[in-house]
């Protein structure tokens, strides 16, 4: 999974990227001070794997992982490359999701490109910008795909759907919202646009707010009332407190939290927002050598989610041996678990679930 970290500048892009990754990206109080987009792995905190591994006492532990990409602040006619804004939406366009920081605090010491803190312009700016850059990919499209009709009449339906689609970008609407059907949604995502992609907001918040509880915090409001409308997540999440929170060990991290009445750092409730937006789950595989999560889509089946750990797998699938997660810690062992008849053994036409522990068989 591939999460792109946009903004415009100074909204704590960089500041929440390091303290997500402790990647070290420059961070600074000036804009542009982001230009290459910086890359981050993060492991996908999991609990279920450390106790798998105090049964198994495994040789290694490999959690599920996401890759953060720091992209530099978007501005206003990025989409005509002001601000270096063609190669930046360039990086836009490799991302799994979007996860757009939107300033939701005020302080006076830290520029604000637009000169004041207003969240709902600021999701606006960058909503526009997206949608002026698929517009002109639209456009090409369009004109191909007409010209391509002169001899094949039955591209008429896509041309239709095409110029649809224009019309609902050029009313200020982002193609995520656009409606269609599951066959025109298909040709929708081979364009690719910028504006479908699934988006999280995460308001970056003042150390206050958290204290004080963020449901008073008006900006928070706005953007929780444009995430309803389109369907988006959204999390409050505090950069500077996660920067605070990335320097200490784990036993310090889980006081850290504790005091501040929270169950979970920010970057457990955005891999988790992320995950609930994609639609992903994990299966877990468990043994001696190794204890791991794997991410697939929810609704894959056992011969797809085998192929994620080899291509053999998949091409000789013979059958699947699982069992949930919390029977089998009930059990406390695969032996103890066969010994009840717990452990199922599924075909082709599983579908998998989240948590589920696997043993594939396959012959090749």
């Amino acid at each position: 999974m591939k999460l792109g970290i946009v903004g415009l500048p100074n909204v704590g892009k960089s500041t929440l990227f390091n303290a997500i990754t402790n990647a070290g990206a420059q961070s600074a109080n000036f804009p542009f001070c982001t230009i290459e987009p910086n890359v981050g792995v993060v492991a996908v905190p999991d609990e279920r794997l450390n106790k798998l591994a105090e049964i198994h006492q495994p040789d290694k532990i490999t959690p599920a992982t996401v890759e953060f990409v720091d992209i530099a602040g978007l501005v206003k006619g990025a989409s005509k490359g002001e601000g270096l804004g063609n190669k930046f939406l360039a990086h836009i366009r490799e991302v799994d999701a979007i996860v757009h920081v939107v300033r939701c605090f005020e302080n006076d010491d830290i520029i604000h490109v637009d000169g004041s803190v207003d969240p709902a312009r600021d999701i606006e700016t960058i909503n526009f910008e997206l949608i002026f850059a698929d517009m002109e990919v639209l456009e090409r499209r369009i004109d191909r795909t007409a010209k391509a009709m002169k001899g094949d009449k039955s591209l008429a339906g896509q041309v239709d759907m095409l110029k649809r689609l224009y019309a609902h970008l050029e009313s200020g609407q982002s193609a995520r919202s656009f409606s269609c059907s599951q066959e025109e949604k298909a040709v929708l995502d081979e364009i690719g646009l910028l504006s479908a992609k699934p988006v999280i907001y995460a308001c970056n918040v003042g150390e206050d707010d958290i204290a004080a509880g963020v449901e008073r915090n008006a900006g928070y409001q706005k953007v929780q009332a444009i995430a309803r409308d389109e369907g988006s997540e959204v999390i409050p999440i505090c950069a500077e407190i996660e920067a605070e929170i990335a320097g200490l060990d784990p036993d310090e991290q889980a006081l850290f939290l504790q005091e501040l009445g929270l169950e979970q750092s920010g970057l457990d409730r955005l891999i988790k927002a992320c995950y609930r937006l994609l639609g992903l789950i994990s299966f877990l595989t468990a043994g001696k050598p190794e204890v791991r999560a794997w991410t697939i889509v929810k609704g894959t089946k056992a011969p797809q989610a085998a192929g994620k750990i080899h291509s053999d797998f998949e091409r000789g699938f013979i059958r699947a041996e699982v069992i949930g997660y919390d029977e089998f810690m009930a059990c406390g062992s695969m032996a103890a678990a066969r010994e009840k008849g717990l452990v199922r053994s599924e075909g082709k036409d599983y579908v998998m679930k989240d948590g589920d522990i696997v043993l594939f068989r396959f012959n090749v």
